[in-house]
């Protein structure tokens, strides 16, 4: 394996309003409350409901990533590619650094893709290419993913590694506001016609973006959210931001929703996972 820098992976500072930060969160997992189980083939249950949970409750909690503890999981478990790792190292220059996601998670969503034998792809919120390409890199030869970005010369980067990577013919890029590019896949292509989504673009958008590519996923079919604990401000009452309350309705709204089977994992900025049953 090519040698690591530690200054690009360790994780960053604060990331804006529709970030791409690589930070992982030191938010300690909430309990969920068991549901009762029930005599018909799939268990009836209920969100939980807002209360203070004992401490003896939360004795089972994620660990808390420290540097070291980054340091190692990278270490041991990151196989990125060169053409990966060069697009990262030119996007940590970039004043915007921040958006771009850590290669851990990078690799976690190519798994994801693989396990799930996804081909056709949706992603929603492209910045400098980082997603789309490690995710490109996993589809089978016929695979394909539409991303949606509104910025071309964030997207110009992208296109450049993507070409030498030699997955340009697997990407199509839509430079357009991603509501209006979701509205023409479900005209163009109907109800459950792709296996893998990724939504990291702007917060306040992420409500219409996930009933969009609802309709669009197939049952089996995984849409994962970035940013869904947002350094933490998420479980912050205090923080009353726009972005933040956004993020909160968002995850509530998931919480309670029975059409998807969900994990929300702190790995990077936080992960949201929803498999549309």
């Amino acid at each position: 394996m090519a040698s690591i820098d530690w200054v690009t992976l360790l994780p960053q500072k604060n990331r804006g309003h529709d970030s791409r930060g690589s930070k992982t969160s030191k938010v300690n997992q909430v309990a969920h409350e068991a549901s009762r189980g029930s005599r018909e083939r799939t268990c009836a249950w209920r969100p939980v409901t807002q209360r203070t949970f004992t401490e003896k409750e939360m004795s089972s909690r994620t660990l808390s990533v420290t540097d070291d503890i980054q340091r190692y999981l990278v270490e041991h478990s990151v196989r990125e590619s060169p053409v990966l790792a060069r697009l990262r190292a030119v996007t940590a220059r970039m004043p915007d650094s921040e958006l771009q996601i850590g290669p851990e998670q990078g690799q976690l969503m190519a798994l994801l893709a693989r396990l799930i034998g996804a081909r056709r792809c949706i992603e929603v919120g492209t910045f400098t290419g980082y997603s789309s390409l490690v995710v490109a890199l996993a589809l089978p030869p016929d695979g394909s993913i539409i991303a949606s970005d509104v910025s071309e010369s964030w997207t110009a980067i992208a296109r450049r590694f993507w070409s030498e990577a030699g997955v340009a013919h697997k990407i199509d890029l839509r430079l357009q506001p991603a509501a209006q590019t979701l509205d023409e896949l479900i005209a163009a292509d109907g109800e459950n016609q792709f296996d893998f989504a990724f939504i990291d673009a702007d917060k306040t958008g992420y409500p219409g973006y996930y009933e969009q590519l609802l309709t669009l996923v197939r049952p089996g079919g995984l849409i994962v959210a970035d940013n869904t604990l947002w350094s933490g401000r998420v479980a912050d009452a205090a923080v009353i931001d726009e972005d933040t309350r956004a993020l909160r309705a968002f995850n509530d709204r998931l919480h309670a929703d029975e059409r998807i089977d969900l994990s929300l994992i702190p790995i990077g900025d936080g992960l949201t996972l929803a498999r549309k049953r």
